[in-house]
């Protein structure tokens, strides 16, 4: 059935039945529930001669009824934080079905427990969990047309939330008990969520309709309650799971969302506000200043009415003195409203990073068997989880986009990306984008600046399908280069040319390029043979191919995947020939991840999010971990640290470290995919990678015509990583890298290569210079002439064939 249904039904009851007739039903039900109660409780056996059969078959019915009750957990908001430079915590989100802080004794104000007892049960001290006294004076007061009283005790108040609380909390599973796995599966999100809800609302009515049955059974399941628990801890419970109107469960979360204070700190008038709106949430709560009966303009007058009604209790029960009565009806009701923070978007430019954690534990089957379960769960679960967020980086990465790269562009779907994380321990530091975050699909329509996919991660992981990294992936290709035995200084055929042919695969067999494919590189460079070295630094992709055309696709690969990379869509890395130029769509996440592996002298770790969880017990909860492990040997990072800290020193990625304060020692590589669409900047000190990139969300732009505000689209990286790394290196500093080669590191393992391209072959040496001739004897002595040497000769220096290089350091595609 639902709400509208629901409500229908509700109003032609109201409708139909006249006030005596209500009223006779209510004494009916409140006498007949007494009876049984007073014969159970009090033990009034002879009654059983005076009542005859109708009270012993009520009598028998009650005590066959169940007199235990499950108390489950309750549902609990879970909050995820932030980290600040200092230790402290900053809570970035809060996820909720119920906004409830459970809270102990001593956390609550004895105005609130006071008040509560004194209004709600005033005997609740001296009875066995139902008060027969004051269900009957109830009754009367209501009939009589004064102040309507409830007649149920705090015991049966309590159980009749726990109910409502295991209807809440059950729906998601018994709504579909008369179901086959099949059925179930087959149902559209909209069909699951109405048969959820249909099922929770027909509960919620069961759980709190006014029959006679219900009663009964209320008034059984409170007596058992009193039985197990002591009158505190009854009190403790109700307080916790009680309602305060809307999504606000629970005396600490009413304090702190009415009143901006604890349920600790509460002052009399304000613990008997609260308190007040317990007996009616709709008409009583403080959140509604425009209501006519209960708003800012008559002073919130139902909710003064009934606080009042409630000192008056407290003073009549010796709870207040007179003084403190008169205070506290002297105090107007001024509620002071913290809305409280849900779901990421809360989390200002920390949102995406917060959407992102949201997904880790969506995957995570700590939480659950699957994502609908584990998302629930989390909802109601009452974590506290500590993320690796660090501010000083994050506010840094935030700042680095802000100042270079605008949310929106005539013309150009941007987008601004920063990951950064921590190298040995695959700690995500800092993520951050060009667009404020937003999951409300009314919200993000027609907003072009705003978005709820993170573009630094995996599809799966709320992300994009990923960019093209461009040229910062061909260090994989150098890493895959090094480990076959080849050496940095080891030159290749790369002239440019339209017939690259084939390349060895281990895998997949042999790849071959397309006929005509000529890829240029990015300055214009002809080619001829340059080192690996060389290529590394001047990014030359045909330098590149022709190292390629000498080694295994396959392992190289297989050397993105040991780092960490793959594609953010799912799907499986392309290998053929172009993959080695960065055609993959890769998540920034895993490139800054790759990066912090090579940093790491080749160990490369998973990225983690989380640091410490804590469940509603206080006990902690293992997170997912980082798993670490060696994705090249430590000879083989040590080159790569040698040819690619050159790439920050006066190749591509110049331009980034220069104007990175204070310095460490660095190590990078660019990216610039064709025609300039994305644009990117990866590097790593020994303790932070950073991956800063400028893409093209939908179609195409070429970014060297494009000006922002802080100056050209195509250098807005070498803006950006700066920012970052700087604040990196001045938090967690940095130190000398592993430096191998520039000769071979390992072992020539390579297969033999294809001969449709002819190879490098490097000049033969010089021929050594002839032997010189025999001196000719010497002459006789010439007394007249003294002794004159030619001090002739020159030292021939012999020729560096390894060379320096042969072409500009410039380019990068």
């Amino acid at each position: 059935m639902g709400v509208t249904e629901r409500n229908r039904r509700n109003r032609d009851f109201a409708e139909t039945r006249t006030p005596l007739g209500v009223l006779g039903g209510f004494l009916g039900l409140v006498v007949a529930s007494a009876m049984a109660a007073a014969l159970i409780v009090v033990g009034v056996t002879p009654a059983l001669a005076t009542v005859g059969m109708a009270a012993s078959g009520t009598i028998d019915t009650f005590e066959r009824l169940p007199g235990y009750l499950q108390i489950g957990d309750l549902s609990q908001k879970s909050n995820i934080y932030a980290t600040r430079s200092d230790g402290s915590n900053v809570l970035l989100a809060s996820f909720y079905d119920q906004n409830r802080v459970e809270v102990d004794w001593k956390q609550i104000s004895p105005f609130v427990k006071d008040a509560t007892v004194a209004g709600e049960d005033p005997r609740f001290y001296d009875h066995g969990g139902v008060d027969l006294q004051g269900t009957i004076r109830a009754a009367l007061t209501t009939a009589a047309g004064r102040e309507t009283q409830g007649g149920s005790s705090i015991a049966q108040q309590y159980v009749k939330n726990v109910r409502v609380q295991q209807c809440e909390r059950e729906a998601d599973t018994t709504a579909f008990e008369d179901m086959t796995e099949d059925e179930v599966a087959a149902l559209t999100g909209d069909e699951r969520f109405a048969l959820v809800e249909e099922e929770r609302l027909a509960c919620y009515d069961s759980a709190t309709e006014t029959s006679i049955d219900r009663k009964l059974k209320e008034m059984r399941l409170a007596i058992g309650v009193e039985k197990r628990y002591t009158k505190n801890e009854i009190l403790l419970g109700y307080l916790n799971i009680a309602g305060f109107g809307g999504t606000v469960y629970g005396i600490e979360a009413a304090a702190n969302y009415y009143f901006s204070t604890s349920a600790a700190k509460l002052t009399l008038p304000q613990a008997a506000s609260l308190v007040a709106i317990v007996n009616n949430p709709v008409k009583f709560q403080l959140d509604k200043p425009e209501s006519e009966t209960n708003g800012v303009a008559n002073g919130y007058a139902a909710n003064r009415d009934r606080r009042d009604y409630l000192l008056r209790q407290m003073a009549l029960e010796k709870k207040i003195t007179t003084e403190q009565y008169d205070a506290a009806i002297a105090t107007p009701v001024e509620p002071a409203i913290t809305e409280p923070s849900t779901g990421c978007q809360t989390a200002g430019g920390s949102a995406f990073f917060c959407d992102y954690v949201k997904h880790i534990l969506q995957n995570d089957p700590t939480f659950g068997d699957d994502d609908e379960t584990r998302m629930l769960n989390f909802r109601r679960g009452g974590y506290q989880i500590y993320t690796t967020l660090d501010l000083d980086l994050q506010y840094a990465a935030e700042k680095a986009i802000t100042d270079n790269v605008p949310s929106t562009f005539p013309g150009w779907d941007v987008g601004g990306v920063v990951s950064s994380v921590e190298v040995g321990t695959g700690r995500v530091l800092a993520m951050a984008q060009n667009k404020l975050y937003s999951q409300d699909p009314e919200v993000v329509a027609g907003h072009p600046f705003v978005t709820g996919i993170n573009y630094n991660t995996d599809y799966d992981y709320g992300g994009s399908s990923g960019f093209q990294p461009g040229s910062s992936y061909k260090v994989f290709t150098l890493a895959e280069w090094l480990a076959e035995g080849h050496a940095l200084t080891e030159r290749v055929n790369s002239s440019r040319k339209s017939n690259w042919g084939a390349f060895n695969d281990s895998c997949l067999g042999t790849q071959y390029a397309d006929a005509g494919w000529n890829p240029k590189n990015d300055a214009n460079e002809p080619g001829g043979n340059y080192s690996a070295l060389e290529s590394t630094i001047g990014s030359i992709n045909t330098g590149f191919l022709g190292m390629a055309k000498l080694i295994d696709q396959c392992g190289i690969a297989n050397k993105a995947k040991a780092f960490g990379v793959h594609r953010a869509d799912g799907n499986p890395l392309v290998q053929y020939p172009s993959a080695v130029l960065g055609i993959n769509e890769v998540a920034p996440l895993s490139m800054a991840v790759a990066f912090a592996g090579i940093a790491n002298d080749g160990v490369a770790c998973t990225p983690i999010a989380i640091d410490r969880i804590v469940g509603a017990d206080g006990k902690d909860i293992a997170p997912p971990k980082s798993d670490c492990a060696a994705a090249v040997t430590p000879e083989v990072a040590g080159a790569m640290h040698y040819a690619m800290s050159r790439v920050m020193s006066n190749g591509t990625g110049q331009q980034s470290s220069n104007a990175t304060y204070p310095w460490v020692p660095l190590i990078g590589k660019t990216g610039t995919t064709d025609g300039a669409k994305d644009t990117w900047m990866v590097g790593a000190s020994t303790r932070v990678a950073t991956a800063v990139a400028v893409v093209s969300v939908n179609g195409d732009a070429n970014q060297r015509a494009i000006d922002f505000f802080s100056g050209s689209a195509a250098t807005a990286r070498h803006r950006m990583w700066p920012i970052v790394m700087s604040a990196a290196n001045a938090k967690y500093g940095g130190g000398e890298f592993r430096m191998d080669g520039p000769g071979a590191v390992a072992p020539f393992t390579s297969p033999e290569p294809f001969n449709d391209v002819p190879q490098y072959v490097p000049p033969a040496p010089p021929p050594p210079p002839a032997p010189a001739p025999a001196p000719a004897p010497a002459p006789a002595p010439d007394p007249g002439t003294g002794d004159q040497g030619d001090g002739g000769g020159r030292t021939l220096e012999p020729r560096d064939d390894e060379g320096r290089g042969n072409g500009p350091n410039q380019g990068d595609d």
